[in-house]
């Protein structure tokens, strides 16, 4: 893992570090050269298959991960069995819960996931050696607050109709940019199952079908099946979703 490559422009840089989104626009992209080294001598890469559990909740967490690329379902369980979808996550995100031993939040790969991860001891030791990156992590730990926020005037505000554009426009706005283009259609498939959608929006199954139904005889998106998703106007889907723009 700790493999380099010599060349002119990144002699200094972890072979594995070098195609690695997590890096340019993820939490390592605020490490040295030599920082990136020591951490990739500990990372190891895996794939989790849709529905696979990644991090149990009440688990110790002994590592944290950098997404490359999927959907991460957040959940909470209940005392009496009952589960909440609390949380989405994409790449290049950082997952886990860090400076605490456990965390009561279970994380469960929604589609096919990807990451890089390495040992809770060894990122915490950068830390303290690098304050780019705590400020990094604080960082991301503000972002989720904010979508948390978000997503607080999503159920307690909004219609049905608004909170099934908001989740398509939450999920169109976090495709890989790659992929996206800055004037053409954005096409997607849903992450999560209606059944999961509905949890997610504290709606009824129904109440999600007929909502995405609506939006795509507006026009506002197209429907290939029942999963696959073109946006061809991201303005149009935020205005359905009576979501601020930034």
């Amino acid at each position: 893992m700790s493999s380099k490559r010599l060349d002119v422009h990144n002699s200094n840089i972890p072979q594995v570090c070098l195609a690695c989104e997590a890096r340019h626009r993820g939490v390592c992209g605020t490490l040295t050269p030599d920082q990136l080294l020591k951490l990739s001598k500990t990372t190891s890469k895996h794939i989790f298959a849709a529905d696979d559990e990644m991090i149990p909740a009440g688990g110790e967490v002994r590592h944290y991960s950098n997404i490359l690329s999927g959907v991460v379902k957040l959940t909470r369980l209940m005392s009496d069995g009952r589960q909440q979808i609390v949380g989405l996550q994409f790449a290049p995100d950082f997952l886990g819960r860090p400076f605490r031993n456990s965390s009561d939040i279970a994380a469960e790969a929604a589609t096919e996931v990807r990451v890089c991860s390495f040992p809770k001891a060894t990122l915490e030791e950068l830390v303290r050696e690098a304050p780019e990156l705590e400020h990094m992590l604080h960082q991301q730990a503000l972002k989720e607050l904010d979508e948390a926020r978000e997503w607080i005037l999503t159920l307690g505000r909004k219609t049905a109709a608004e909170k099934v554009a908001s989740f398509l426009y939450l999920i169109a706005s976090h495709i890989d940019p790659e992929q996206k283009s800055e004037t053409g259609p954005i096409h997607f498939e849903l992450p999560l199952k209606r059944a999961d959608i509905a949890d997610f929006l504290g709606l009824t199954i129904e109440t999600v079908s007929r909502q995405i139904t609506k939006l795509r005889k507006s026009g506002v998106i197209e429907l290939e099946g029942t999963r696959i998703v073109t946006v061809p106007s991201m303005k149009a889907l935020q205005r359905a979703s009576a979501t601020d723009l930034e």
